[in-house]
């Protein structure tokens, strides 16, 4: 069975629906507040969802925030491959959206920032995903860096650069580009999309995404709430990849997968694999 792994980071996030973002000093009360593990879990969770097999091998603490993450990943059937890391817990953020379903972070920094992938088997069949807020921490970004050249060919490589990437120094960087076999990042950050000889997806929310500069057009839905959209993206993109589909046909289930997600609230909102059936069969070729 084709297993989707993450190197990334799974966090906790504490969500709150604001309706409208406050001024400095000022204090503006939630209209809704959740908790929910994001972060590399979503792309995870989104991947399961579609029948591929998934596992988290990035840190995660021994405190209440790690607890909750492997709950959550257990409860969908994703394997942590790592040893919780002693005397610290996982990080958290808030996660703030806008009425209009736009979302900002306020990011605290845990034991997902030590994991060191050192140790992590891979086979033929494996397809790696490598997080940009992975990369950007100590001392984990520096431990993916060593290690990655080390990944077999026959492992496809997605990385998934997020806002941080450009901060990257070159050392953590440079390691990354030469084994990436895909680049996906949305149009904030294609332009901080390095040289290198991967293919290159960009997401465009509700326009779709383009593959190695093909348009695969999105779908028009009603966004409540984008947190998570991009993860779930990359999520389905993949286990559409090890399914053995084409990639733009994988791209237009990310697409796909995406749209409904937007439609839910709360980062883990990618759909299963009946319901992403049925909403591409209700919106046709």
């Amino acid at each position: 069975m084709t297993r989707v792994v993450s190197v990334g980071n799974a966090v906790v996030d504490l969500l709150l629906e604001l309706p409208e973002l406050p001024r400095s000093g000022a204090d503006v009360t939630a209209t809704s507040s959740r908790t929910a593990v994001g972060g590399s879990a979503t792309t995870l969770v989104a991947a399961r969802r579609q029948g591929a097999a998934a596992a988290y091998a990035g840190g995660h603490g021994t405190g209440p925030f790690g607890d909750l993450v492997r709950s959550a990943l257990g409860a969908e059937g994703i394997a942590v491959l790592a040893d919780p890391i002693r005397d610290r817990d996982t990080g958290w953020d808030v996660a703030i959206v806008e009425p209009g379903g736009e979302r900002s972070f306020l990011t605290t920094v845990g034991a997902e920032a030590l994991g060191d992938p050192h140790g992590l088997v891979l086979g033929a069949g494996d397809l790696l995903h490598v997080s940009g807020y992975a990369l950007a921490r100590e001392p984990s970004g520096p431990e993916i860096a060593a290690w990655i050249g080390s990944v077999p060919r026959e492992v496809v490589v997605l990385v998934d650069p997020g806002p941080l990437a450009s901060t990257l120094p070159r050392e953590v960087l440079a390691p990354v580009v030469a084994r990436a076999d895909w680049w996906s990042a949305n149009t904030a950050e294609a332009d901080a999309i390095p040289a290198g000889g991967f293919r290159v997806l960009i997401r465009r929310g509700a326009g779709g995404c383009t593959v190695d500069g093909v348009t695969v057009p999105g779908f028009a839905v009603d966004a409540v709430d984008t947190n998570g959209a991009g993860d779930v993206h990359v999520g389905v993109f993949l286990a559409g990849l090890g399914a053995g589909l084409d990639a733009v046909d994988a791209a237009r289930r990310a697409n796909a997968a995406a749209a409904i997600a937007v439609t839910r609230r709360g980062p883990a909102g990618a759909p299963t694999r009946a319901e992403l059936d049925a909403f591409l069969a209700e919106r046709g070729p």
